[in-house]
């Protein structure tokens, strides 16, 4: 059975840090927002909700407690809604998207939103460990290069041969073309600290290279420089992405729910997978996901007209650029989370919605979406406008 997608929406971004434009929301109430929204906008019985799956990476405090189900609860749905929460790392939304597909296609569900949150501002990345290593003896002795994902994307960036002036040519073309982009139409008004939410707030459509080769290197630490000395220390701020608050959400049906309810399928998924990848290097799954899924699809990458690789770091998108070739106007056409921001729980289905957005504006047909993902994973999705 066919899974399509009826309707995609999410916030705007807001910085995570304090002061941040949504950093005084509730997670859970920030998600229940856009949940309630998009299901106000299909028009359907909210019972027929089969189930809500969110994607949430940082699950302590106020994102804990199984915050799918609190925020399918802050939006009005019928307690006969479950809910569950999905931590893929950086990808836990588009597994929500993938676990829908699944659901969907094996007759199990008709109706699931897939959707995901993430306030870096009040619950800051790594703090669900509280001090400890969550990483085993067993693991450091089968991996003894086991990084953080900072000196990961330099390991990639040094794979491939990718300087800085690049990274920062790059992340300038993301801002500028996010900073072209008119995103009203996939945006839900939100409450923000100084009024109505609407622009994101991570978009800094001034920058240029110049602006950005003043920036020093992020993770450089004469430790990690004297055991890597083959890295250039070429990721900064600039070319990463910022500490993002957001939440997003898509409505994954089938498609005889679709008509039977009088739904306008958007997209439909052709395909999901998902690979694991080198833990050390970390952020190069990217790559055999991609393969793997034109592969399965018999297909070629010209063959696809819009690509969004997540811009956790500006190396990511280029090293798959440089291993997959294709056109690099097709790739984050519309710009990329180093403009948007990259609200870990919620990027895969914020990407979704900018891949559908992009498709019917530029009417393209195929469109690609995958993440690289901590501890070496990626997903890849392919989607077919309709």
């Amino acid at each position: 059975m066919s899974a399509v997608i009826v309707d995609v929406l999410r916030t705007a971004s807001g910085r995570g840090k304090p002061g941040g434009a949504l950093s005084a929301w509730h997670p859970a109430a920030l998600l229940g927002t856009v949940i309630a929204e998009l299901v106000d906008r299909a028009g359907i019985d909210p019972a027929l909700v089969d189930d809500v799956y969110a994607g949430c990476v940082t699950q302590v405090g106020r994102q804990s407690q199984n915050v799918a189900r609190s925020a399918a609860l802050a939006a009005g749905l019928p307690l006969t809604v479950p809910g569950t929460t999905i931590d893929r790392q950086c990808g836990s939304s588009q597994q929500a998207i993938h676990f829908a597909h699944a659901a969907v296609a094996a007759g199990l569900a008709e109706c699931v939103v897939a959707c995901g949150v993430e306030l870096m501002s009040t619950h800051p990345i790594g703090s669900a460990a509280l001090g400890e290593d969550p990483i085993p003896a067993q693991v450091h002795g089968r991996f003894p290069g086991l990084t953080h994902q900072g000196v990961a994307a330099e390991l990639v960036a040094a794979r491939h041969g990718i300087g800085r002036d690049a990274q920062d040519e790059y992340a300038a073309r993301s801002h500028a073309r996010a900073a072209a982009v008119a995103w009203g139409d996939e945006i839900l008004p939100v409450a923000g600290l100084s009024g109505e939410h609407i622009v994101d707030e991570t978009i800094r459509a001034g920058t240029t290279t110049d602006r950005l080769a003043g920036l020093q290197p992020a993770f450089r630490t004469d430790e990690l420089a004297a055991r890597h000395p083959e890295l250039a220390w070429a990721v900064t701020a600039g070319n990463a992405s910022p500490l993002t608050d957001g939440a997003s959400a898509v409505l994954v049906t089938s498609e005889d729910f679709a008509l039977r309810h009088g739904l306008r399928p958007r997209v439909r998924i052709v395909d999901s997978v998902v690979v694991g990848s080198d833990p050390v290097e970390m952020l190069s799954g990217v790559i055999p996901a991609t393969t793997r899924i034109l592969e399965r699809n018999r297909l070629r990458i010209e063959d696809v007209d819009l690509v969004e690789v997540n811009e956790a770091f500006a190396a990511i998108p280029l090293a798959w650029l440089a291993a997959i070739g294709g056109d690099g106007d097709r790739l984050n056409a519309r710009g990329g989370a180093i403009a948007l921001g990259h609200a870990l729980g919620s990027s895969g289905t914020r990407i979704m919605t900018t891949l559908v957005h992009g498709l019917e504006r530029g009417h393209g047909r195929l469109g690609l979406q995958t993440m690289c993902e901590g501890g070496g994973m990626a997903n890849a999705t392919l989607v077919e406008r309709l």
